[in-house]
C-alpha cells in the first residue's frame, strides 16, 4: 500500500485532566487551535506524552473522537493504540478507522517485552489489521518500554506481513540506524523523527521530512522554524533555533521531563491541562516557580507557542 509521506511537524499532545484526575475534554478545541496557529500539522494522541497507558479504552476512544471533532481542516490525527492487551489495541485501531483518523501507531508493549524482532512484528501485525485502510506507524521509543530491538530488521520482517505499514516514529539516539531505515529500498518507509534534540541532525543526515514532537506543545513554532530554515538553506538560523530548543529541554530535564514539566509549562503559557495521573509525581508550586524563573532567563515567553 502507498501512503502519503508526512511533511512537517506533528505534536504528541498531553491529555487534559481535572483536579480529581479525570479526563477533561473541554480544553481540546483551544489546544488544537493553538497548535495549528503555531505551524503544527497534526497530533499523535494517547501516546507517551498523553499518558496513554494510564487511560481506559473508553477514555482513549472518547479523546480520539474529540480531537477528530474539533481539529482544524486537514489537521492530521494519528491515534496511538498500543496496550498490554492486544485485543484492546485491535479495538482501538478499529475505532480510529471508524472515526476517520489519519493513521494509527503503537509502541512496543512494556509487558511482556518483545525479546525478538519476530515477537514485535507479530504484535504489530495483530494490531495493524484492525485498521487495514489506515497507515500504521511503529513507535520506537525503547527508553520507555525497554525494547531495544533493531529497526532495519523490523522493517525487513514486517513489510510483507503488515500491508499498511507506513513507517516508524523514531524516538531514539542512533542517527546511524535512523539513516539506514531512511535509505532502505530508496526511502520506502516514512521515518518520522521523534527526538526534538536532534531534529536538525535528522534533516541533514537522514533527509527527514516529517516528525512528531513532545516539546512542540510549547515550542512547536521554534521546531517548525528549524525545519523551514533548513529547507530554505539558512543553516545558521536553523542551528540557532535547534540550540534554543535544547536550552528549553535542558530545563525540563531537571524536573521529570516533558510529560511532567512540559505539561505544567502549558499552564504557564495559558492553557491549563491539569495534573498527571499516578504514578507520575506532579510538580509542586515551588518547582513551578523555579521553572518559570529559568524559562524567563532564556526569554522563553517571548519565543514559545502563542495562543
Amino acid at each position: 500500500m502507498n501512503f502519503e509521506k508526512i511533511k512537517g511537524l506533528l505534536v504528541a499532545p498531553f491529555t487534559p485532566f481535572n483536579e480529581k484526575g479525570e479526563v477533561n475534554y473541554e480544553p481540546i478545541a483551544a489546544y488544537a487551535d493553538m497548535l495549528h496557529k503555531n505551524g503544527l500539522i497534526g497530533v499523535f494522541i494517547n501516546g507517551s506524552s498523553g499518558e496513554g497507558y494510564m487511560l481506559t479504552v473508553e477514555e482513549r476512544m472518547k479523546l480520539a473522537e474529540e480531537w477528530k471533532r474539533v481539529a482544524p481542516k486537514d489537521f492530521k490525527i494519528i491515534v496511538h493504540v498500543g496496550a498490554t492487551c492486544v485485543k484492546d489495541s485491535y479495538r482501538l485501531a478499529q475505532h480510529a478507522q471508524e472515526i476517520g483518523a489519519f493513521g494509527i501507531g503503537t509502541m512496543a508493549s512494556p509487558f511482556p517485552k518483545a525479546g525478538r524482532v519476530e515477537e514485535l512484528v507479530k504484535y504489530c501485525e495483530e494490531i495493524a489489521c484492525g485498521a487495514p485502510n489506515l497507515p500504521f506507524y511503529f513507535y520506537h521509543i525503547p527508553a520507555l518500554n525497554g525494547v531495544f530491538l533493531p529497526m532495519l530488521p523490523f522493517l525487513q520482517a514486517a513489510e510483507d506481513r503488515i500491508p499498511n505499514l507506513a513507517g516508524i516514529k523514531y524516538t531514539f539516539e542512533s542517527l546511524y540506524e535512523y539513516n539506514l531505515c531512511m535509505l532502505y529500498k530508496n526511502g520506502k518507509f516514512d521515518m518520522l523523527h521523534g527526538q526534538d534534540e536532534t531534529i536538525l541532525s535528522g534533516l541533514v543526515m537522514g533527509g527527514a521530512q516529517g516528525g512528531i514532537s513532545g516539546t512542540g506543545n510549547y515550542i512547536g513554532n521554534v521546531l517548525v522554524g528549524v525545519i523551514n530554515e533548513y529547507n530554505n538553506g539558512n543553516i545558521e538560523k536553523a542551528r540557532e533555533l535547534q540550540n534554543y530548543a535544547q536550552e528549553v529541554i535542558n530545563i525540563i530535564a531537571k524536573f521529570r521531563g516533558n510529560i511532567v514539566c512540559g505539561k505544567r509549562i502549558m499552564k504557564l503559557i495559558g492553557l491549563d491541562l491539569g495534573i498527571n495521573r499516578t504514578p507520575f509525581q506532579n510538580m509542586t508550586d515551588a518547582e513551578e516557580a523555579i521553572v518559570r524563573k529559568e524559562l524567563e532567563a532564556i526569554h522563553f515567553f517571548d519565543k514559545c507557542n502563542k495562543q
